[in-house]
């Protein structure tokens, strides 16, 4: 999906090790605390957004560690909660009903003014909706990417 990121590394520390180093460590990001635990043969790192007063659209990661030969691959995919995902949703959903109803209009032949109006405010709102993804979910997803990278000393 669109907000589905998957990145793949490899390290010459164990598998074993690494799951050592991981699990149990919390990592603060924009004042919001996110907790690695074992799940299954995967370890997730989940946000503790109980204590979060304002609406924030956050990741659910899953750390997969897999031994091949003497190094290990690391798969680190995060996705947004199911909580969150109504909201981009509904707003891409926006976006491309004002697109679809320009071309209409274009096909049509209507004023050229109300096709320009509808490009420029679906436009507008996903440019918004983008910097501020940017600046929230993709954010949160960088430095959680960034600390398995740090702690598994990933090439």
């Amino acid at each position: 999906m669109l907000f589905t990121t998957t990145e793949r590394y490899l390290t010459r520390i164990s598998r074993e090790d690494l799951r050592n180093r991981l699990v149990g460590n919390h990592l603060k990001i924009h004042d919001l605390d996110f907790e690695v635990v074992e799940k299954g043969h995967k370890l997730k790192i989940v946000p503790h957004a109980e204590e979060a007063e304002d609406i924030k659209t956050l990741p659910i990661t899953d750390v997969e560690l897999r031994p091949t030969g003497d190094v290990t691959e690391v798969v680190v995919t995060s996705k947004i909660r199911k909580l969150d995902l109504g909201g981009p949703q509904l707003i891409i959903l926006f976006c491309l009903f004002l697109v679809g109803a320009s071309t209409v209009l274009f096909m049509v032949g209507r004023e050229r003014m109300e096709i320009y109006a509808m490009l420029s405010i679906s436009t507008l709102v996903f440019s918004v909706f983008w910097v501020r993804m940017q600046r929230g979910y993709f954010d949160y997803v960088r430095k959680i990417r960034d600390h398995v990278r740090r702690t598994g000393f990933c090439a």
